[in-house]
């Protein structure tokens, strides 16, 4: 430990964090069976506080992992917890039919609430920051309502147009067969070689991180090590019981089961990545924020939906997932989302309109979760996305090149 790393600091943190999911690992444990509206909270807090303390050490790990190690680490790191609840509702899908229409809930909500609540925010306080920064130094206020992107964002919107593109055949065909979720995987693959190879600057370290950061090289790699694992452990072991804890819940509320695993379980696993976000936005750096969240996209939208028909056929399954009527339409919402989002994001600006869109659609679809007007809303998206894509079409060609460019340091 260094000088000037303060030891409360360090490990106070992570303190809270274990203390905060101790119902939720007890119950694991079997030591604690509470009901289950009370042990979805608590594996649901759990989750989030592991999430959290994961979130730290992958930031702070990015000093030691060069390339696409660090860059691989921090995707899978990000969406751990996502992984583990998908993955296990799909694996259990394998051999209990009741399950299987849980198996893309989680997916799909992870993926909207994403892209539909995520990004507009950090556009709204990144504006809000910028403002009170230019007052405080007595500068004018900004004129626009946005942000801009740099041009390596193209990677990530070219890679979600190309799973998109693969993902659409999933509603049209009624299930998602293993041959398109080992496609999916590969297009990660690829997506974190040739962001691996992108010019990257120095990490900027915040908050405990930070403190992380500080350590010497070994005590601080040492110290990673020992808190993923943790982490790792507890998010595995709450996962099963907060996943059936979740469906249990809404036959006691009353509430539909499905809408109960599509929308709390990606609010507790994205928990850090939002917080993380908006700290950027907060100090002023919004463009930090949303590329932290369109990169999050990309990994959702590739290897977790990929992993799923995997777990299923590990877990007992045939070779695709069936899906029913509402799984098709919500996959096809997604879908038309995402190629909305990335029409909108051509030009690498989110301004006004263009978030208040994406918000307001996003709203519309979650306060009126009748599946019966599900396609309305895809085909709506669709709309917009073309729209978009013809006003912006000067820049298609280049974003749909982008993940097929060797970056100029690899080149011949």
């Amino acid at each position: 430990m260094s000088e000037k790393t303060n030891p409360i600091k360090l490990i106070g943190p992570f303190l809270l964090c274990a203390l905060v999911a101790a119902p939720g690992v007890a119950e694991a444990l079997g030591a604690w069976k509470p009901e289950p509206v009370i042990g979805a909270l608590a594996g649901g807090i759990a989750i989030v506080a592991a999430a959290f303390m994961l979130g730290w050490v992958g930031e702070a790990a990015e000093l030691d992992l060069a390339g696409g190690l660090a860059v691989g680490l921090l995707a899978i790191v990000t969406i751990l917890p996502e992984y583990v609840v998908s993955v296990y509702f799909a694996y259990a899908a394998g051999t209990d039919p009741s399950m299987v229409e849980y198996a893309s809930a989680n997916v799909t909500g992870a993926n909207r609430l994403l892209l539909g609540f995520g990004w507009p925010v950090m556009a709204l306080l990144g504006y809000l920051a910028l403002r009170k920064k230019a007052k405080a130094k007595g500068e004018a206020k900004p004129k626009h309502f946005g942000i801009v992107l740099e041009d390596e964002a193209r990677t990530d919107l070219g890679f979600l147009v190309i799973a998109s593109a693969i993902a659409l055949v999933i509603p049209f065909s009624g299930s998602l067969h293993i041959l398109l979720g080992i496609a999916l995987v590969i297009i990660f693959v690829a997506y974190l070689w040739r962001q691996s190879h992108a010019e990257r600057e120095e990490p900027e370290l915040e908050g405990t991180a930070a403190v992380i950061g500080s350590l010497s090289k070994w005590n601080r790699r040492a110290f990673i090590l020992v808190i993923f694992l943790i982490a790792a452990a507890i998010i595995l072991a709450c996962a099963e019981p907060f996943a059936n804890n979740l469906v249990a819940a809404g036959e006691v509320l009353h509430v539909d089961k499905y809408l109960l695993v599509q929308w709390l379980a990606p609010l507790a696993s994205e928990a850090p990545e939002f917080a993380l976000a908006i700290i950027f936005a907060a100090k002023g750096k919004p463009n930090m924020g949303l590329a932290v969240l369109l990169s999050s996209k990309v990994n959702q939208w590739t290897a977790l939906a990929g992993s799923l028909p995997i777990a299923f056929v590990v877990g007992g399954g045939a070779a695709a997932i069936p899906m029913d009527a509402r799984q098709s339409e919500e996959f096809l919402l997604t879908a038309a989302q995402t190629i909305m989002g990335v029409a909108l994001l051509l030009g690498l600006r989110l301004g006004a309109r263009a978030s208040i869109t994406l918000f307001v659609l996003f709203a519309a679809a979650f306060f009126i979760p009748d599946p019966a007007i599900r396609t309305i809303f895809a085909i709506v998206y669709f709309i917009v996305g073309a729209v978009m894509l013809v006003i912006n079409r000067k820049y298609l060609r280049e974003t749909l090149a982008a993940p097929f460019k060797l970056p100029k340091r690899l080149s011949l």
